[in-house]
């Protein structure tokens, strides 16, 4: 199997078990006995140690420093160790290498462990096992992107893909074919896809999890049973049944079960907070196969990165939710008409409405990444900021939903789409509570961690204000009680303090003589307790004076607790709340999109494609939005084209061979009618005059070249099995982009397959197909195939040199000049001579073997000659010869009429 497994656990060179351990290696060992495939990162005071051979491991991956701490069964103890300041840097490294990270933590605090006996040691646990799929930080994450994990299952014939996104709560689980598996996978990109153990000899299988990036971990198959993944699926979400969910295929439960025991096993059996499942149906989307979408670069460009794909390019979102949101909406394209025209009918709403459209943008700027702080916080993995977080998201969600409706009925109204993420928007009683609290009793800019301190505002308790006085003022403290008790007892006391004592009431010996005496004249308690009598000094105390030093000691920690406690309350309610929080979030997300669509289309005079349940697919003057982006940049014009395909039977053909010479456009003409399709069931605008599109089911690319030697799969082998997919999956509704079929083989052979693939896809599969080919004798299936159309991609030879017109018009291409584009590429004159020599004899005897034999090797001077650079002008040489910073006007006119009269 080739898919992306973890770092294999090696068999342990060191004997772990537990007699003989001392006290914390017997914890150590606890844990890793609990995890044996995770690297277990063990709390002792500021640091995470690791040790036996998670320290080796640890300190290859992680270039730390290996020590050792003692002998366990007369073994030496390797141990590495990283600061807890500093752990989240080191475990995205471990998790971008594919490990497993188990964190032990202390679970007590070494004075609470002091109370069990002066022996007794910080209890320990594993709390968590990070994971690819599982993470929740900021610092782990990418802003901008989903962090999924993925559950697959198969039975009966039928597939499932369960995907939970912990850092946002969003669970979905989707029912599929099980040769759909791949395009489904990829359409999610998850970070860790878990498999039943039983699957894995599932050659297609392989290759579906192969594809779809992530670290694939493999599962008990009894967890992946129906009836015990309905039972941890209920335990998950504290329900009864599932029938409030909606009803599940078996397969469908089994992939969400095993998810969720994976969960409970990496959250340490951590109630979480998530989203009910919510089924999708995969036909509702159009599929695309790893090979389309990686070809088609549509989120990710072919080196990985975001920098040169289709998302990039029209990303305009101000929001991280936003972001995500639109990269979902690409990667997964709609199927329904009615659907697609809801989102286009939002964008529509935006575009014509600049201001607000701004406003909205410039306020959604200011919003906060709830959706994960939420989860965060539900984790108790959250802080201070994640509540602010929550405060700024929900000011700006009520802020939006009186902004855009204004104060009045909106005329026209919103679409129905709009309408309802308004209502989302707007606070509930509980929402609306919950922010008004954060607002007046959370500090503006909160600390990192609530064990800072300083979270509440000063104010909002006022058992918290006295103790912050005592701690930060308890000079003030101590004047004040110093003037109560000069004016109480009528002698000049002084506030002293050392060791011993404390605090005490300082004062002579004369002024102390009435107060020596147990009760005072009236009879009551004399509350100056005398304490020490000194030669000229005598010192008394009060109650309030014995417990002020206690009261200034502790006050400190008081503070930490009263914060803490108000914290936990805050965070309790925020999880109370997740439900009605993670919705708010979502439409903001959703706004974002559709605020950010609009500003695109406005930016690049994109239109409102026409979707239909028709065949057809009509572009006038499409674009490819990367690459006109690209070359307009450098100040070129980009050529649009036109492109027109119907299957319903109609005169229009439904597959049009494309044909014309390298670097003319043809591959670029291809993805840019794939990408309008993409974007436009995305509900996007798209950058064209216009686009009436019928809708597609399955999209499918053959482009480039690669091999799978890990496989056995070479370059031609991997375009055939690409190819086979196309030919065995595409229907009428589906749109085919090939480029270049059967080069990697002889020349013959590749001209068999190509026309064979071409008479396939217009009789049986009858999909609508932009086919590109070099093979021009295919154009003859013009004349032979009802449904077919020749387009070339124009160029011309100009002064020697050949001019690329990037347009598209009926017709095929009279040649391929290919002899030309080599020598543009710089292949040396003596090679491009003896190309073209070669050319002419099998160009003058295609009817019978040319006799290669009888050219001379490298043809000579004359014929070289033909393709050396061209000489240049007399209007360029008398160009060379003036220097237009000495000219005079006079000068400068005459030499224009000089060039004038020069023959070019």
């Amino acid at each position: 199997m080739n898919a992306h497994v973890p770092p294999p656990t090696l068999q342990s060179a060191y004997d772990l078990s537990p007699e003989g351990a001392t006290p914390v290696m017997a914890q150590f060992i606890a844990a890793k006995q609990e995890q044996p495939d995770a690297l277990v990162f063990f709390r002792m005071g500021d640091f995470f140690e690791l040790f036996f051979d998670d320290a080796e491991v640890a300190a290859k991956a992680l270039g730390l420093a290996l020590t050792k701490r003692g002998k366990h069964r007369d073994q030496d103890i390797p141990m590495a160790g990283v600061p807890v300041h500093a752990m989240d840097g080191y475990l995205a490294r471990l998790i971008r290498q594919g490990f497993k990270v188990a964190i032990c933590e202390q679970l007590e605090s070494p004075e609470a462990a002091k109370k069990r006996g002066s022996k007794a040691i910080v209890s320990r646990g594993v709390v968590r096992v990070v994971t690819p799929g599982t993470l929740t930080e900021d610092s782990l994450l990418d802003a901008r992107g989903a962090n999924r994990l993925a559950a697959v299952s198969v039975r009966k014939g039928q597939a499932a893909v369960a995907v939970v996104e912990l850092s946002s709560g969003a669970v979905e689980v989707v029912g599929c074919a099980p040769q759909d598996l791949a395009a489904t996978l990829a359409a999610f990109r998850p970070s860790e896809v878990l498999v039943p153990d039983r699957l894995f000899s599932d050659p297609d299988l392989a290759a579906a999890l192969n594809a779809s990036g992530g670290v694939v971990q493999s599962m008990p198959q009894a967890q992946a049973d129906p009836a015990a993944g309905e039972r941890r699926i209920a335990a998950l979400y504290g329900v009864k049944a599932l029938d409030a969910f909606g009803a599940f295929e078996p397969a469908e439960i089994s992939a969400l079960g095993l998810a969720a025991a994976y969960l409970e096993t990496t959250q340490a059996g951590r109630r979480l907070a998530l989203s009910p499942p919510r089924r999708a149906e995969d036909a509702g989307r159009l599929a695309i196969d790893p090979a389309t979408r990686a070809g088609l670069e549509i989120d990710r460009a072919q080196d990985g990165g975001r920098e040169g794909s289709l998302l990039n390019q029209i990303d305009r979102t101000v929001t991280a939710g936003g972001a995500r949101a639109l990269t979902e909406r690409l990667a997964r394209p709609l199927t329904d008409p009615t659907a697609i025209a809801g989102r286009l009918d939002v964008i529509d709403w935006w575009l014509e409405r600049r201001p607000l459209r701004r406003d909205v943008r410039d306020a959604l700027s200011g919003s906060s990444d709830m959706a994960r702080a939420v989860t965060r916080l539900c984790l108790s993995r959250g802080g201070p900021r994640d509540l602010a977080a929550v405060r700024s998201a929900l000011a700006v969600a009520e802020r939006l939903a009186g902004q855009v409706a204004g104060p009045g009925p909106l005329d026209p109204p919103p679409p129905a789409g709009l309408s309802t993420l308004l209502a989302a928007l707007g606070p509930t009683p509980d929402t609306g509570a919950l922010l008004a609290e954060l607002y007046e009793g959370l500090v503006e800019e909160p600390p990192h961690l609530a064990r800072d301190g300083g979270l509440v505002r000063p104010g909002f308790r006022p058992e918290l204000d006295a103790q912050r006085t005592l701690r930060d003022d308890s000079r003030k403290v101590v004047v004040e009680i110093e003037q109560r008790a000069q004016t109480d007892a009528g002698v000049p006391f002084k506030v002293r303090h050392n060791a011993v004592l404390g605090y005490f009431l300082e004062t002579t010996a004369k002024h102390a003589e009435p107060l020596l005496a147990a009760r005072r004249e009236d009879g009551e308690a004399n509350p100056f307790i005398h304490r020490q009598t000194l030669a000229s000094q005598v010192r008394f105390t009060t109650v309030e004076l014995s417990e002020l030093d206690a009261k200034i000691s502790q006050a400190g920690q008081r503070c930490l607790a009263i914060e803490s406690e108000m914290f936990e309350a805050w965070r309790a309610r925020v999880e109370a709340l997740a439900g009605p929080l993670r919705a708010v979030a979502e439409a903001l997300a959703e706004l974002d999109v559709a605020t950010a669509l609009a500003q695109w289309a406005e930016e690049t005079n994109a239109v409102r494609p026409e979707v239909d349940d028709s065949l057809i697919f009509v572009v006038e003057a499409g674009r490819h939005p990367v690459v006109e982006a690209a070359v307009t940049r450098e100040g070129l014009p980009y050529t649009p084209n036109d492109c027109r395909l119907d299957g319903s039977g109609a005169d229009c053909a439904r597959l049009a061979l494309v044909t014309g010479p390298n670097m003319a456009g043809k591959s670029t003409f291809l993805r840019q009618n794939a990408l309008l399709v993409v974007l436009a069931q995305a509900g996007c605008f798209v950058p064209a005059a216009r686009l009436r599109l019928g809708m597609i089911d399955r999209l499918f690319s053959r482009i480039g070249a690669g091999d799978d030697l890990a496989r056995g799969r070479s370059t031609f082998m991997m375009e055939m099995v690409e190819t086979a997919a196309i030919l065995t999956q595409a229907t009428e509704r589906s749109f085919v982009i090939l480029d270049e079929i059967g080069r990697g083989t002889a020349t013959w052979d590749g001209l068999a397959i190509a026309w064979a693939t071409a008479e396939a896809l217009h009789e049986t599969n009858r999909a609508r197909t932009l086919f590109a080919t070099h093979y021009h004798e295919l154009a003859a299936l013009e004349d032979r195939l009802d449904h077919v159309c020749n387009l070339s991609m124009r160029a011309r030879e100009w002064n020697g040199e050949l001019v690329f017109l990037h347009e598209a018009h009926p017709g095929a291409a009279d040649r391929s000049y290919g002899v030309q584009v080599a020598r543009l590429a710089g292949v040396p004159p003596k090679v491009v001579a003896r190309a073209k020599s070669v050319l002419e004899r099998l160009e003058t005897e295609k009817s019978a073997p040319a006799r290669l034999e009888d050219l001379p090797l490298f043809a000579l001077a004359e014929t070289t000659a033909a393709y050396a650079p061209a000489k240049p002008s007399a209007v360029e040489t008398a160009l060379a010869d003036i220097d237009p910073d000495d000219l005079t006007p006079r000068e400068a006119l005459e030499a224009l009429y000089r060039l004038k009269g020069l023959e070019t």
